[in-house]
């Protein structure tokens, strides 16, 4: 049975650009294992959306003149250009404000209440008198009451990094308009984590020996050191999903509560869209399905305690809602591969100081997969990293283009114009020929068991590492000066070489698939590696959505197919012209971008 893989990638505010920071975290670790994971022949659904609702959505409105939805307008549609032009192959990138995420939001909400596991309290929250409304938490600051930090939001300090009592805040003020906002009683919503948290609990230890450390660190240890306590899912907003009950009105679903509904609805959406509305299910209700959530460490409390939570809330009252024959409970997280910060040039990235580096402006100077490159070789796995230009331009050329970009163009173009651009007919190996072949054949085995764990920057080290074998078996044979003494021997060395080209570059494909595809054109493999990207445009009562998807029909990745084996060279098979993969980059361009940084607008 082909096994069902979810890749959930977090879902980005639609309130700015993304920068490299937002890449690495989550969206590029996502696409490699998707790739991966299709060429392995499984049955891949990966998707995520602009997160239009929330606070972050209304400041921005605000600070500018607009409205949220004009915000959300703005900046969603330079999300999918940039994932396009990145080569990050969603099956549906799509946004929380769409009827369908509406509808399925409001039937988490609804079988959470139906089963007893929301209960109503009142709490006193922030008020403007002057604005005559509820504050939410980004939009009052003051002074941390723990460090003394004068800029703290009311219910977390960026300073020292606790979670803050909002009425212990000092001298709070409205991020709006400066005036002094008082506690006011509010009614709201609550998911009962505490009556929950032995399941949560047990779903943890469960997934201990291959989570990341600091995913259990953050949820087990809560857990075991003060215990859940009952989180609140409605906000006093009217920009979200309003709650759906009468007598709510002026409240919505909380951000963050509805936010990681979205994986869910994505998947829901993707089904319709694709004219098999039950499809759905086979990732989110066959127990042996494995979802993959993949996120930036600041969101781990939401993926790996408040979003299991609400899917053991649920039990099979969402499936019934949905209309199942036979109701069944929802699959649990499978793994939370959350990443670590990326800073910039020593320096913490930061959007309103423009001390970032936008995706959209990069592609605009440098190839996607050199940017990939980067961006896994430099992926904060397990700690915070730095980009840093200096070592971009290092790795992209004595990486990226000496070892792998040369060892390509070298190998094809001598035997292009040696063997009139056909695979040499090598007769019977050499027995270094065979061991190089065993040694790269080995690579399908240790780079994909380093996937699947999803150490991605030891599996593309490793990949690289490989293509140094082929460059070591080339400086001891030389195919270019056989060639002037034995022809039949140079044939054997170019085989040899073309055949280890050929498998790294399916194991370089995660990674590397814009170019990885150019390769497999230039070998006359015609067939797309893994499909391309469209847009769509999707209306229904809240208007019209623009989505991206994958269309895989012409590629060569197929359901129940495992592309991620050694397949043999055709002796004697034209290939095609080849050209160089890479750029190589002149090191002017650090200090260039260096200069960039804080001064270029958005």
């Amino acid at each position: 049975m082909n096994e069902n893989i979810l890749i959930a990638v977090a879902w980005p505010y639609a309130n700015s650009d993304i920068h490299v920071g937002n890449i690495t975290g989550s969206h590029l670790p996502g696409d490699i294992v998707a790739r991966y994971q299709r060429l392995r022949g499984k049955k891949v659904l990966m998707v995520s959306g602009s997160d239009s609702h929330g606070t972050a959505i209304t400041i921005k409105a605000d600070q500018t003149g607009q409205t949220p939805h004009q915000i959300y307008n703005h900046y969603h549609p330079r999300f999918i250009e940039l994932f396009q032009r990145l080569g990050i192959s969603y099956d549906l990138f799509t946004s929380t404000h769409t009827e369908n995420h509406f509808d399925i939001a409001q039937k988490v909400f609804l079988s959470l209440l139906e089963n007893g596991y929301l209960n109503k309290y009142v709490s006193k929250q922030w008020y403007s008198p002057t604005m005559q409304r509820f504050l939410p938490d980004r939009y009052v600051e003051g002074t941390c009451y723990i460090c003394g930090f004068e800029g703290a939001r009311s219910d977390q300090c960026e300073h020292c990094g606790n979670e803050l009592e909002p009425e212990k805040l000092i001298n709070p003020r409205s991020k709006v308009d400066g005036s002094t906002p008082i506690l006011k009683e509010t009614e709201h919503f609550f998911l009962d984590l505490s009556t929950l948290e032995p399941q949560i609990h047990e779903f943890l230890k469960q997934r201990e020996g291959y989570w990341r450390p600091n995913v259990l660190r953050q949820s087990l240890g809560t857990i075991q050191s003060v215990g859940l306590k009952p989180t609140s899912v409605t906000r006093d907003l009217e920009w979200g999903i309003p709650v759906p009950l009468e007598g709510w009105e002026g409240k919505c679903l909380y951000v963050w509560f509805e936010a990681v509904i979205g994986y869910l609805s994505s998947s829901v959406q993707w089904a319709k869209l694709n004219e098999r509305p039950e499809i759905w299910r086979d990732w989110w209700t066959k127990q042996q399905a494995k979802s993959y959530y993949f996120i930036g460490k600041d969101n781990i409390t939401f993926h790996a305690v408040t979003w299991p939570a609400e899917l053991l809330g649920m039990r099979e009252d969402f499936d019934r809602r949905m209309g199942g024959e036979m109701p069944q409970t929802l699959v649990l997280p499978y793994d939370v591969p959350a990443n670590e910060f990326m800073n910039l040039e020593g320096k913490k990235i930061s959007g309103s100081h423009n001390w970032a580096i936008w995706g959209l402006d990069a592609l605009d100077r440098y190839d996607s997969d050199a940017l990939r490159y980067y961006l896994t070789v430099a992926m904060p796995e397990n700690r915070d990293t730095d980009w840093d230009w200096e070592e971009f331009f290092q790795r992209n050329n004595n990486e990226l283009v000496a070892t792998w970009g040369n060892l390509v163009n070298r190998v094809l173009s001598f035997t292009w114009k040696n063997f009139e651009g056909k695979i040499p007919n090598p007769g019977e190996l050499r027995a270094s020929d065979l061991e190089l072949l065993e040694t790269i054949k080995a690579g399908f085995d240790s780079v994909g068991d380093h996937i699947e764990k999803v150490q991605l920057k030891a599996a593309l080290a490793e990949a690289m590492r490989l293509a140094t074998e082929v460059n070591k078996y080339l400086d001891v044979h030389a195919p270019w000066f056989e060639i002037k003494t034995d022809r039949d021997e140079a044939a054997k060395s170019l085989f040899t070489a073309i055949q280890a080209i050929d498998w790294l570059k399916i194991m370089f494909s995660p990674f590397l698939p814009d170019t990885s595809q150019k390769l497999n054109q230039i070998l006359a493999n015609d067939i797309s590696l893994f499909g391309t990207p469209f847009t769509q445009e999707v209306e229904d009562l809240l208007g019209t959505h623009l989505v991206l998807g994958l269309n895989s029909e012409n590629a060569l990745v197929r359901v129940g197919s495992d592309a991620w084996v050694p397949l043999e060279l055709e002796e004697g098979k034209p290939f095609n012209q080849p050209a160089p993969l890479f750029k190589k980059l002149d090191h002017s361009i650090v200090e260039e971008e260096r200069a960039r940084l804080g001064k270029s607008s958005e």
